[in-house]
């Protein structure tokens, strides 16, 4: 598991190199000058998504441990799209935390509890209600930034809807205004 995290990071530190020597030969940055921004850290960042992919890898849910697990107290199901997607239809109650909106102060009002078991899913978790939830390419899945986000805030108890299911066929419950009748 830590050579698999160790190539994670490498391949992306590897990806990060290519991107600036690509765009600099393309004159579209000046490398000469570093560009210095304390608020972001890359390289914190790679070895961020090294570490959280790791730990997910043993945090992925079938349908039913998901089912299971949601309905147990002090569970937290998270929605992480955006509102207006989440208002069309949703996890029986789930919060909405919108991925753009994660951040500091956001966390310690929804999520207070570090230790909270929370449960996440996203778009490529479902089918049969493109509306509701697009498919987003493979690689550009909100599953993984969420997660990573997550485990980077210190949320270490963070599981996550691993297959893709037909809305038409689940026992998992929805509600919104796009909600299939039962």
């Amino acid at each position: 598991m830590k050579r698999l995290a160790v190539s994670l990071v490498a391949l992306f530190a590897t990806l990060a190199l290519f991107a600036t020597l690509s765009a600099a030969a393309q004159g579209v940055a000046d490398t000469s000058r570093p560009i210095i921004n304390p608020a972001i850290d890359e390289a914190a960042y790679l070895l961020v998504v090294g570490d959280a992919l790791g730990h997910r890898a043993r945090h992925r849910l079938s349908e039913a441990e998901f089912i299971r697990m949601s309905r147990e107290p002090g569970t937290i199901v998270l929605d992480a799209r955006s509102k207006a997607k989440f208002d069309e239809l949703h996890v029986e109650g789930a919060i909405n935390l919108s991925f753009p909106d994660i951040a500091v102060a956001s966390l310690a009002e929804v999520l207070p509890d570090r230790n909270a078991r929370i449960l996440i899913y996203c778009n490529n978790n479902f089918s049969g209600a493109e509306g509701a939830f697009p498919s987003k390419l493979p690689s550009a899945s909100l599953n993984l930034p969420t997660y990573v986000a997550l485990y980077d805030y210190g949320y270490r108890n963070v599981y996550e809807l691993g297959p893709l299911i037909d809305i038409a066929a689940t026992a998992i419950v929805f509600e919104g205004r796009a909600a299939p009748v039962r």
